[in-house]
């Protein structure tokens, strides 16, 4: 019989919010499946999924700033576009210069 590392344990000393969640019994049934499959608890499956979520706002607010940086370089390098550098329309619908 091989030995089973147990899963360090969660240190309760610190802020730890519980919560409750309602489910229907087949989903909770397949989720006591697939904890019991990975050798872990519905509460830890739900805590990762939930750490998950959470760092994806981190993710939303660095691709935020990734754009605004974009966004600040371009108008940097914008001189601007006066109207006598407007395509006139033949050139716009000219199709002989897109081959």
């Amino acid at each position: 019989m091989r030995k089973i590392a147990k899963p360090a344990p969660i240190n309760y000393c610190v802020n730890v919010a519980n919560i409750t969640v309602s489910v229907p019994d087949d989903v909770y049934d397949a989720a006591r499946v697939k904890a019991a499959g990975e050798r872990t608890s519905v509460s830890a499956l739900v805590r990762e999924y939930l750490i998950r979520i959470a760092a994806q706002g981190s993710e939303y607010e660095r691709l935020l700033a990734m754009q605004e940086e974009i966004l600040d370089r371009i108008q940097a390098r914008a001189t601007g576009i006066t109207a006598s550098e407007r395509m006139t329309r033949d050139a716009v619908h000219d199709r002989d210069a897109l081959r």
